[in-house]
């Protein structure tokens, strides 16, 4: 009795150990493998990091604690009867130990795949190297699993300790290599530099042409793209150039750089698939080297050069493209938020590089598939035994007496299913491993580069066919941005439902569920981008899209505040207002939804993102919170339920907040909104002065100098006013009317 407690006591404290250890492999699996998108949430990193620094010494704790063959000796005092001096137990937990070094093995097999290695330029930021503290956690395994495997056939040891080991060390050796070959390389680790002198040198180019003989048509520039390790490269003060080959022939080689403009003149008859979707793949990859200029503080004017600009602004220009150039900028962000927050890019320093990284994977897959297969019976026949075997004897004077006895302790399946569960768990994040180098966009431009630089294979019609196959790879895991727009209202009536406590709980009191940005908010905003571009307004506060207006100057006083966050704070209370009055499912025009979206959609940015706007993060945030806390107090007495009407319901709620509210934006919000009611006869007329009003201010407070706010932003998976902000940046607008962006030109000279 005195034995079982003391063991059972022990096995019970391990139990809790493995349940642990088993939470915390599937937090570092899901996460990593799954959950990229939330790592750069601060409680997701915490439990990330958590989990990660806990899991190896808990193993090492359990392993050390039962150990392969434990013994127990429980000495008796000299009264115990029959002159029995001891009792004596030794017990067998190989299988115990077999399990646990193979879910350290396999968890950090899994680690390698999710840590995010970056090679940027110093202007960038700060490199991140391989983990080569992993190497180090897979010698002290290898160590705990030679110690636990003591009997064990070498095939055994073979399987469960060394071939692990080999994986591991042979995937941080690759990633190394990928790692330091990337920093070193002109197409990624020091392409800012590149480009940002070849920039200058284009423009100085086209300053040149424009004077000996002004331009026809639009051209489409010649936008790096890809493969700028193909030609030498020379230090210049500015940062990096091509060394000219004085060759004197103007031919194009299959060693040069691979740009936009060569992409562009390829017909459909040369291209596998239907060139348009290649091109504009293309054009978002070679936007994206642009934008990482920026990000690393290169001072580029006219979005790099003029005809960059014209080109992009004649894309923005044309009917109905609007979702072409969203899905331009959404795949440029894309590769934005690939750089800076995955592996992924460092893979493509060598073209075979991902065929390894892919072959490695499939390594890992055959090795997991290989051990189920190797230990399928002993696992199933194992399956009902117990965790630990244990015989039990009693000595006299040192010497035995009667045989040893049986015992049986804990279960099997503690270790079993979460081996299983861990395994699965490996092998799907090796097959999303695979599938994002095979359906990713860098995969598709570096296979179109070298498919345009090399003429056999566009007469091959394998190559074609495997070409057009990869091209046509989709996956959604890959998709960062999926265009949807967050909304949150300042003006939320007391709830009908216990639903505001869970709110509460999660610190989301007025943040609304993301929905799917309409169509009608692209077209509108792209009408004032257009206005903007065409320069029949300037990039305003709302003002310019007031005066188009035959009765908007009666509105004009609302856009006098201290910042862009009390303006949408009260043209949003007037919003709302409106909607409530209006409210009629059926009725909902394209100018209503987009000037309610839009609407919803900047006052979460002054809640939750007020970095992204132009004012002071803590005074909009403030003013925020000051305005809820009135609306609040304003509308304690606002009935919790009942059947009336929108009319009715607009009337009470005007009167309480005309009744009740302190606070002065509260107080303009209402008058604006009742102006607003007064003034139109029409709705329809209402709620395109409203959609017109919102679309110029979104891209009012979209430009900015905050790069690390937008960097965080693309990291949670992108943000309408990050896009909007990149989208801007190409058409020229970096700034606002009467701010000078030294990086770039202001919306005067864009204008």
């Amino acid at each position: 009795a005195t034995f079982h407690k003391k063991i059972r006591g022990q096995i019970w404290k391990v139990n809790s150990l493995l349940l642990i250890e088993a939470v915390l492999a599937g937090v570092m699996v899901g996460i990593g493998a799954f959950g990229q998108r939330y790592r750069r949430h601060p409680f997701t990193r915490l439990i990330f990091l958590g989990a990660t620094t806990l899991f190896l010494p808990i193993i090492s704790s359990v392993v050390s604690t039962i150990g392969s063959e434990p013994n127990f000796v429980i000495n008796f005092s000299p009264e115990f009867p029959y002159h029995l001096s001891a009792l004596v137990a030794t017990c067998d937990a190989s299988n115990h130990s077999f399990v646990l070094v193979m879910w350290a093995f396999l968890v950090q097999i899994v680690m390698i795949n999710t840590t995010v290695i970056v090679s940027v330029d110093e202007r960038e930021g700060q490199s991140t190297s391989p983990p080569l503290e992993l190497l180090v956690n897979g010698g002290w395994t290898i160590y705990l699993g030679v110690t636990a495997f003591k009997g064990f056939p070498w095939i055994s040891i073979c399987l469960g300790s060394v071939t692990p080991f080999a994986l591991l060390g042979t995937k941080i050796v690759v990633q190394w290599y990928a790692s330091r070959t990337a920093r070193r390389s002109f197409s990624l680790g020091r392409n800012p530099g590149l480009v940002f002198v070849y920039m200058q040198q284009l423009q100085a180019g086209e300053a040149s042409q424009d004077a000996a003989e002004p331009p026809v048509s639009v051209d489409v520039p010649p936008l790096l793209v890809m493969r700028e390790d193909e030609k030498k490269v020379e230090v210049q003060p500015g940062g990096y150039a091509f060394k000219d080959d004085h060759s004197g022939t103007t031919l194009v080689s299959n060693i040069d750089p691979v740009t936009l403009d060569r992409i562009w003149q390829l017909d459909s008859a040369a291209l596998p698939i239907s060139t348009p979707p290649i091109k504009h793949l293309c054009l978002s990859f070679a936007l994206f080297k642009l934008l990482r200029c920026r990000f690393a503080r290169y001072h580029l004017t006219n979005a790099g050069s003029m005809g960059t600009l014209n080109f992009f602004r004649s894309l923005v220009l044309k009917a109905d493209e609007h979702d072409t150039v969203f899905g331009v900028i959404a795949d440029e962000l894309s590769f934005v938020h690939d750089y800076y927050y995955s592996s992924l890019p460092i893979s493509y320093s060598k073209y075979w590089l991902p065929v390894l990284f892919i072959f490695l994977s499939l390594l890992d897959i055959g090795y997991c598939i290989l051990f189920l297969v190797a230990n399928t019976n002993h696992l199933i026949f194992s399956s009902k035994d117990p965790q630990i075997t244990c015989f039990i004897w009693c000595t006299a004077e040192g010497q035995m007496v009667g045989p040893p006895m049986a015992t049986f302790i804990g279960m099997f399946y503690f270790d079993l299913v979460p081996l299983l569960s861990l395994l699965v768990l490996a092998v799907a994040a090796e097959v999303r491993d695979m599938s994002s180098y095979i359906c990713s966009n860098w995969t598709k431009v570096s296979l179109i580069c070298r498919y345009v630089n090399r003429a056999s294979l566009q007469h091959s019609i394998c190559m074609q066919r495997w070409v057009s196959l990869l091209l046509r790879c989709r996956c959604k895991l890959m998709k960062h941005w999926d265009e949807k727009m967050s909304q949150c209202s300042v003006l939320v009536l007391p709830p009908r439902t216990n639903q505001l406590l869970v709110r509460r709980l999660f610190r989301l009191p007025d943040r609304g569920r993301n929905v799917k940005m309409p169509a009608a908010v692209k077209v509108c905003i792209f009408n004032a981008l257009t206005s903007v571009i065409n320069g029949s307004c300037l990039l305003s506060n709302g003002v310019e899209s007031l005066h188009r207006s035959q009765v908007g100057d009666n509105f004009i006083w609302a856009c006098h505040g201290k910042g862009a966050s009390d303006i949408i704070l009260v043209w949003h209370i007037a919003t709302c207002i409106l909607e409530v009055k209006q409210y009629d499912q059926d009725s909902n025009s394209d100018h209503k939804i987009a000037a309610t979206h839009l609407s919803r959609y900047c006052a979460y940015l002054v809640n939750w993102c007020p970095e992204l706007l132009p004012d002071n993060k803590e005074w909009s945030k403030s003013l925020y919170e000051a305005v809820k806390k009135d609306v609040k107090c304003a509308l304690a007495e606002h009935p919790a339920s009942g059947s009336s009407t929108p009319e009715d319901e607009h009337r009470k709620l005007v009167e309480l907040l005309q009744a009740n509210s302190k606070h002065e934006l509260l107080k303009n919000g209402v008058k604006l909104g009742m102006q607003l009611v007064d003034t139109f006869n029409d709705e329809e007329a209402m709620w395109k002065l409203l959609a017109d009003f919102w679309s110029e201010l979104i891209l009012y407070v979209a430009p900015s100098d905050n790069l690390e706010g937008h960097k965080e932003a693309i990291a949670r998976g992108g943000e309408l006013i990050t896009l909007l902000w990149a989208m801007l940046f190409h058409a020229g607008i970096a700034s606002r009317t009467g701010e000078h962006d030294g990086a770039t030109a202001t919306s005067g000279s864009a204008v």
